[in-house]
């Protein structure tokens, strides 16, 4: 069977199910209803008036749509069989308040959501959008007992794409040039990695504008930087939720999953021993197929930037440790 036979059938026989009808799981749903990116698509929260009015309007556009099968509800058996489930409940982030700040209370809704979701669906691959998603990946992969590649987070992948938007629209370039990479923490400990960046095979160090000089000094890029981390605070203050590019991403990252593109993209799960790191989760190099992670790649990294990993990794396990575990 060709790689192509088995993507088509993954996909025939695929369900996803987003736990969670807010601003930010709908837009996922409506993503991967617009993209196809599953045939089946469920959305699940315990608020039914708000969950059954969304499905309802996902579905009335279904004419227009690849997928066309939409369900949904407050019954916790509308994620049946689903091949991957996308959490994104629990309390939401506010202008001003760090994801590490929300870190408590999401931990204890997925202490008691996670089992309930895995009897219904035991083959699923669990993906945790919900913040701060590195801490919580580690919770669900406790809480679950579940092998750690079947549980992971979008950590920086959407960070990764605002640091590339950035540096594409600061050269002039087509994005799909820019290569670089946010590494660590989904939060403020994330970091960027200039050492290997490029756009077009050149060092981003290198890039030149049209009179020949150096495009992005230091200052520059430290700016990028700070931009890329702050981007989600900024758009918190101004429309109280970011939603559409997580959607989109997360969207992209089912049908990655889903169809066994051989992605490689950062994305956060449970480490053992990478660079000296384990038992903590962070966004880094990992092939996805429809198993989950199914294989983290130590990536060249400067002395600086294996710093900072080790810093994201430190901000994770005193979390970790205030919320018991």
């Amino acid at each position: 069977m060709t790689a192509e036979s088995v993507a088509s059938l993954n996909l025939a026989n695929s369900k996803l199910t987003v736990v969670g009808a807010g601003s930010v799981g709908t837009s996922i749903a409506y993503a991967a209803l617009i993209r196809g990116s599953a045939r089946q698509i469920a959305l699940y929260d315990i608020d039914a008036k708000k969950v059954d009015a969304e499905v309802h309007d996902l579905a009335h556009g279904t004419q227009f749509t690849p997928t066309s099968i939409v369900s949904g509800g407050a019954d916790i058996e509308v994620v049946k069989d689903s091949s991957v489930i996308i959490i994104t409940a629990g309390a939401r982030q506010k202008p001003g308040q760090t994801r590490l700040d929300l870190a408590g209370v999401n931990a204890g809704i997925m202490t008691k959501l996670v089992p309930q979701l895995l009897e219904q669906a035991p083959n699923a691959v669990l993906v945790l959008v919900t913040n701060p998603c590195d801490v919580l990946t580690v919770v669900a992969q406790k809480v679950s007992g579940l092998p750690v590649h079947r549980v992971l987070s979008t950590g920086t992948l959407l960070d990764t794409s605002r640091l590339r938007w950035a540096i594409a629209k600061r050269a002039g370039v087509s994005l799909s040039n820019v290569h670089a990479a946010m590494f660590g923490e989904h939060g403020d400990t994330e970091f960027p990695i200039w050492s290997s960046a490029s756009i077009a095979q050149i060092p981003i160090r290198d890039w030149t504008d049209d009179a020949g000089q150096k495009l992005f000094s230091e200052e520059e890029l430290a700016m990028i930087a700070y931009d890329t981390v702050h981007a989600a605070y900024s758009i918190i203050e101004g429309k109280g939720a970011t939603n559409y590019a997580i959607g989109l991403a997360g969207a992209r990252l089912v049908e990655a999953i889903i169809g066994d593109q051989h992605k490689i993209w950062p994305l956060s799960s449970v480490l053992t021993d990478y660079r000296g790191i384990s038992g903590i989760a962070l966004s880094v190099p990992s092939l996805v197929g429809p198993t989950g992670i199914e294989r983290v790649y130590e990536f060249p990294m400067d002395a600086h930037e294996i710093a900072l990993l080790n810093k994201s990794a430190a901000a994770i396990r005193a979390t970790l440790k205030a919320v018991g575990y």
